[in-house]
């Protein structure tokens, strides 16, 4: 992004990058204000996430056997 503020064609940029003109804006559209760091905080507070959710549904799964579990027993 900061090659094509400082003024290289679009065009040129995703030639030298292997990308189409498409993603060349989408990324614009997402990454396009933030710096390299704050990037990469984003993409680890997303893996973060992920963890999360997936403890999360495990837990949840776990609740609802014990819960069936309970019920059968009584």
């Amino acid at each position: 992004m900061a090659e094509h503020e400082a003024g290289a064609k679009c065009a040129d940029l995703c030639r030298k990058h292997g990308m189409s003109d498409g993603t060349f804006y989408n990324w614009k559209a997402k990454f396009g204000d933030m710096t390299v760091s704050e990037a990469e905080r984003l993409k680890t507070l997303k893996g973060d996430k992920a963890k999360l959710k997936k403890l999360l549904a495990e837990q949840m799964l776990d609740l609802a056997a014990m819960k069936e579990l309970v019920s059968k027993k009584w």
